[in-house]
């Protein structure tokens, strides 16, 4: 599988710096991706130096958030007049975004930041549902911001240490 995404990439971009970064950015917009806890480690295997490995994951990681959190009410919205199955699918995220946030209206910042910084490579960690529950916790945008992007920055130098840390042991 991996080397299907690999040779995607290296069509597109060619066998180039660039794409092994696109390697890595792209993936870390998807919330699947597990954030830069699960790439950083994909472009490591790549050869990808630290820093703009750790670059590619932060940006391709934070790049959905502010519409995350500008629109998925709306989405959700939208989902429900659909189809009841994906009406189910809209109040499954919104419980559980309401469950792992119902400690954020005290030290908003602070506690959005810590969710999104915990390099757990876990389902409904990171990014996408900090941005879900800042926009179901209307935590605003001036907020919500900074603390993911932070959050993001303290997963990805977290994997990122730990990453080339034990490369360097190995080799």
């Amino acid at each position: 599988m991996g080397e299907v995404v690999l040779g995607f990439f290296e069509n597109l971009f060619g066998s180039s710096y660039l794409g092994r970064c696109a390697v890595v950015f792209f993936p870390s917009l998807l919330p699947a991706a597990g954030g830069p806890t699960m790439i950083i480690p994909i472009g490591a295997v790549l050869g990808l130096p630290a820093i703009p490995n750790a670059l590619s994951a932060i940006i391709g990681n934070c790049l959905p958030a502010p519409f995350i959190i500008l629109f998925i009410r709306k989405i959700f919205a939208w989902m429900r007049t659909v189809s009841k199955s994906l009406g189910r699918l809209a109040d499954k995220f919104e419980i559980k975004a309401q469950t792992r946030g119902k400690g954020f209206r005290h030290g908003m910042f602070i506690g959005l930041m810590l969710f999104v910084a915990i390099p757990l490579p876990l389902p409904g960690m990171g990014a996408w549902t900090g941005s879900l529950i800042a926009a179901l916790f209307d935590i605003r945008l001036k907020i919500a911001l900074p603390a993911i992007g932070i959050g993001v920055i303290i997963s990805a130098v977290i994997a990122t240490s730990v990453t080339y840390g034990l490369i360097s042991l190995v080799l």
